[in-house]
């Protein structure tokens, strides 16, 4: 679960508005254009995968892929064998590997994952200082490299940095360090704007699921 936290932190992160300490002017441009075009779009899919190094040497590895959907307040977002969805009243998260599935109130000021909460501005509000960090390829594409610094040094989190591409103004990819020295980079891809998403698919429905337990949390 730890994993899928921080890959929601950072992906949450590379897509949300920010409202930060203005110390860097080309940052702050970045990272402007990135939240218009998020914010101008009605529904968002994407694929991405996130690898995680760490440990004695770096030699704990381990890569995983994921997809998530957007729509207004409503997502759902997969990692491995958990699968997380919210219709913005609930939320579900369903471990197919335990066929369980937790059922919890839709409570942003609770949640500690939750990509709607990190897409509001007031979730990053005075907690981050950003400076710009220059132009580089990933995946082919010309780069922004913008770097995201806690406020509060006692979080576990480092740093964050977001990619996003200059030809765009879309986040491409992102990199989160932690302070024991675990490093977590996600790259987003297959992006699709606007598609058409059913609500159906931002809902729990017991029938497709028979056999999974049923964890009431509400």
């Amino acid at each position: 679960m730890k994993f899928l936290f921080s890959l929601s932190l950072v992906f949450a992160a590379c897509i949300t508005q920010v409202v930060y300490a203005q110390n860097d002017p080309k940052a702050k441009a970045v990272l402007d254009g990135a939240t218009k075009k998020i914010s101008s779009l009605k529904t968002l899919k994407a694929n991405f995968v996130l690898k995680l190094s760490g440990g004695k040497g770096n030699n704990v590895t381990d890569t995983r892929k994921g997809g998530i959907a957007l729509k207004g307040q409503k997502y759902r977002m997969s990692l491995g064998a958990t699968e997380v969805i919210s219709d913005n009243v609930t939320v579900w998260t369903y471990n197919k590997e335990a066929k369980e599935v937790q059922v919890a109130k839709n409570d942003p000021s609770a949640q500690t994952m939750s990509p709607v909460k990190l897409l509001s501005p007031s979730f990053f509000e005075k907690e981050y200082t950003y400076s710009y960090k220059g132009e580089r390829k990933e995946g082919g594409k010309n780069c922004d490299i913008v770097e995201l610094t806690p406020h509060d040094k006692s979080k576990q989190l480092a740093k964050i940095e977001l990619v996003v591409d200059k030809g765009t103004s879309m986040i491409v990819g992102g990199n989160y360090w932690e302070k024991n020295g675990n490093k977590y980079a996600v790259t987003i891809s297959n992006i699709v704007q606007n598609a058409d998403i059913p609500d159906a698919q931002f809902g729990w429905n017991p029938k497709e699921h028979p056999g999974v337990e049923v964890v009431d949390l509400r």
